[in-house]
């Protein structure tokens, strides 16, 4: 972990945090844009990662492909990624070859081209994703529990857009995206490590304190209501298997809510990967591992809940393994979700998830690229302060507030409840009657 985390605004509205560590003579130069699908609206949804994908495509300085082949020449990984949230882009590089990755990013920030023939192209790249996360029944389920369970907010649709909008955008569209929304006074530059920081700052204050900014940049003012009632898809396709998937509104990462909520998931199936390459064990000792895989109910089953700017969701899924009906599935994920909420959790879950969460954090932390990483992602969704005190807070969890988390969000009135039933030959469940309903639950 740095010393100091270097904060710093420009004139242009640029807020820059520079963490320098001097273990190794490497260092990390990330950009993250306030802009993700959380700042679409429909017609244009998808619009953010496509303008990402333009990114790479040129501008009268760097030709198309060239940022990548000068980055590898010299030693260097870089890569982008779009979010509901956030557009963030990086470089990692020699600390004495840095200063590429200032002129990189300065320069595309205000001069990227999107030439005509190149979106037109873009498109089917992007067309081509979107069929390929088709071709996993998870995509499918999701993607309907989603816009199910957010009526108001543009949490409703996915980061990669629905398809009907990939074929009818324009090029216009994706410029006028860019030209709104990548600007100095909307985005936060995280560097990380070998590097003076005094002399760092001033290379930044050089490469982008003369770019304009923009204003106004458009805010998000759609709040999701309160949900009144569950809420239930079915989704019919060919697949392998029945799947489950439940959408329960849960806290942002600001809310006080939002660290016994990351230790609920925690109890329920275990701490996930926290590093920006992901990893982490699959939570075997886990109540819902041991509910549902242990007993033969689920190939696999999760908890996902991650940190978001507006209230998201606290996920739950899992593969029914075959002659298991999705209905006994979902039974089963219910039960251990009343007990969580009705009883405490035990001292030795508590301090399993801590310990999880400890060793987690250490290996999320280790390296440049991943210190960039959580500081760049926590200030955009709360604060990058998140960052020094986050076992702090965790460890500050009580076990009642774990419980009264689990009973606030986990109520059924609260939740979008998903199946995915394979239409290839398989049987589909019984449809249950009111009653037989009531006495399921």
């Amino acid at each position: 972990m740095p010393q100091e985390i270097h904060e710093e605004h420009l004139d242009n509205g640029l807020m820059v945090l520079l963490a320098s560590v001097r273990t190794a003579p490497v260092a990390t130069f990330w950009v993250w844009y306030r802009v993700g699908s959380r700042n679409e609206v429909p017609g244009i949804t998808g619009v953010s990662h496509w303008v990402e994908h333009m990114m790479f495509k040129g501008t009268p300085t760097f030709g198309k492909g060239e940022i990548m082949r000068l980055v590898n020449r010299n030693g260097g990984v870089d890569n982008a990624f779009t979010w509901t949230d956030f557009t963030a882009y990086f470089e990692t590089l020699p600390s004495d070859r840095i200063d590429l990755s200032l002129r990189i990013e300065s320069d595309r920030m205000i001069n990227s081209l999107f030439e005509p023939n190149e979106v037109a192209s873009e498109r089917t790249v992007i067309i081509s994703e979107r069929e390929g996360g088709e071709n996993d029944p998870n995509f499918w389920l999701s993607e309907e529990v989603q816009a199910t369970a957010f009526k108001v907010h543009p949490y409703h649709h996915d980061t990669i857009g629905w398809k009907v909008d990939l074929e009818n955008m324009t090029r216009d569209d994706l410029y006028n995206h860019y030209q709104t929304f990548y600007a100095p006074n909307n985005a936060v530059i995280v560097a990380a490590g070998d590097f003076d920081t005094n002399e760092m700052l001033a290379k930044v204050q050089d490469a982008f304190g003369k770019i304009p900014r923009r204003e106004p940049i458009p805010q998000v003012k759609s709040v999701e209501p309160p949900q009144e009632g569950e809420r239930r898809v079915v989704v019919r396709r060919p697949g392998p298997a029945e799947y489950f998937h439940a959408a329960y509104h849960g806290p942002s990462a600001s809310d006080p809510d939002f660290f016994p909520t990351f230790v609920l998931a925690g109890v329920l199936s275990g701490v996930g990967g926290m590093s920006f390459s992901g990893g982490g064990s699959p939570g075997r000792s886990s109540r819902l591992y041991r509910a549902l895989v242990e007993k033969e109910l689920a190939a696999d089953v999760d908890c996902g809940f991650r940190a978001t700017i507006d209230p998201g969701t606290i996920d739950l899924s899992a593969t029914a393994r075959p002659g298991v009906p999705v209905r006994k599935v979902e039974k089963a994920i219910f039960a251990e979700l009343e007990k969580i909420a009705a009883k405490p959790i035990t001292d030795e879950e508590f301090d399993k998830v801590i310990k999880q969460a400890k060793s987690q954090f250490v290996y999320a932390t280790d390296g440049v690229m991943n210190l960039g990483y959580w500081l760049g992602q926590l200030e955009i969704v709360a604060s990058y302060k998140m960052y020094p005190t986050f076992l702090e807070n965790l460890m500050k969890v009580a076990k009642p507030d774990v419980t009264r988390v689990a009973a606030k969000y986990l109520a059924e009135k609260n939740r979008t409840v998903g199946w995915f039933i394979p239409t290839n030959g398989a049987h589909p469940p019984k449809k249950l009657s009111a009653k037989k309903r009531a006495k399921r639950r």
